[in-house]
């Protein structure tokens, strides 16, 4: 068993194994490969701040482990084990790629590991820690259990995320008509502008740098690799899939949602044109909403912005869709967990996190 540093000569080995993951198993959807090739070819704008070093476990010829080590210059004090996958527990093979990802640690400076996150939250955080009897949701991770025993197994410390979920058709008036129209008078929401594109992902940037400053896994954004998510996303995201919450004419908060993307593809397939072409002909076929990102300033955060958001995104769906799921919320986030447990039937989904101080 051996640990290799993954060149570009080999790039295409480490891309199958992750994409073989997605492709062969039932309930998952292969979605991110491409994200993941941008990020080893060198054209994602990610690459001009960030250190990729791809890493793969071969035994007896075959490769059985990979992860991307990470090291973003933004979030400086962690080296990252991003889109780490396995074919099987194998706690050898785990150790190679932690003492490669200690040793880099100390290289670069940083003083903690985390693992499930992929370069950024926008990316993607936290392995799946329930149901995995379920199919993947767009967004999300989907990985055997088996992932939690090997980080738990090598002291790293765990942070737990939820989601919640919401029959649709048993939804009635989400908030008084009364309190709507208060709400009304103080806000205002409006859609994302394709023809100004690039002011709205500025717009939803700087939003998202101030709502979430002290989340534990976030860090600052720049406006050019908000862009290009919302560029590289463009053929499937409807302008009303972002929405702005305005006082007056000050922007205060953002919320983004979409159809669970993942109910247009089947199994084997990659998310590309065809799946661009069923959302545009096929839409209906989709039961799932998602509401994936809320960001909202703090200082509007319990003066009625968020309620405006989510009314104003009840309204836009209401006999589209089946059901919605939440994205994922920190545990220890109360007002984001009671707020859930308000809207939603129940928890749906469970995701950890992980850290470790590099020792």
């Amino acid at each position: 068993m051996k640990l290799e540093l993954v060149n570009n000569a080999r790039a295409k080995a480490f891309i199958h194994f992750y994409e073989k993951r997605y492709l062969t198993e039932p309930l998952k959807r292969n979605s991110m490969s491409g994200l993941l090739k941008n990020l080893l070819n060198g054209k994602s704008e990610m690459c001009r701040s960030a250190y990729f070093e791809p890493v793969m476990v071969e035994d007896k010829g075959k490769i059985m482990m990979i992860a991307l080590l990470t090291h973003v210059d933004r979030m400086s004090d962690f080296l990252q084990i991003a889109f780490f996958e396995a074919d099987y527990k194998d706690s050898g093979g785990f150790k190679l790629i932690l003492d490669r990802a200690y040793e880099l640690a100390k290289e670069r400076g940083a003083s903690k590991l985390t693992g499930s996150l992929n370069v950024h939250v926008n990316y993607g955080l936290g392995f799946l820690a329930s149901d995995y009897d379920k199919p993947q949701g767009f967004g999300t991770m989907h990985n055997p259990e088996f992932y939690h025993e090997l980080f738990s197994e090598n002291g790293f410390q765990a942070i737990e995320l939820l989601s919640f979920k919401k029959d649709l058709g048993e939804l009635e008036e989400v908030f008084s008509p009364r309190m709507m129209e208060r709400l009304k008078r103080r806000y205002s929401i409006r859609s994302l502008d394709y023809k100004n594109l690039e002011r709205d992902a500025l717009l939803y940037t700087s939003i998202n740098n101030e709502a979430f400053k002290e989340h534990p896994f976030y860090y600052p954004r720049k406006a050019a690799e908000d862009l290009e998510l919302f560029k590289d996303f463009k053929p499937l995201l409807r302008e009303e899939n972002l929405l702005f919450v305005y006082k007056g004419k000050e922007p205060v908060g953002f919320m983004l949602w979409y159809p669970d993307f993942h109910e247009l593809m089947n199994q084997g397939e990659t998310l590309g044109i065809r799946t661009v072409l069923r959302n545009k002909f096929m839409a209906c076929r989709i039961r799932t909403m998602k509401i994936v990102e809320m960001g909202v300033l703090p200082q509007e955060m319990k003066n009625g912005a968020v309620l405006a958001l989510i009314n104003k995104v009840f309204e836009l769906t209401k006999g589209k869709y089946s059901q919605f799921e939440s994205g994922w919320v920190l545990q220890s986030n109360t007002p984001s967990k009671m707020l859930g447990v308000k809207l939603a039937d129940s928890i749906y989904k469970r995701y950890k996190a992980y850290t470790k101080d590099v020792t």
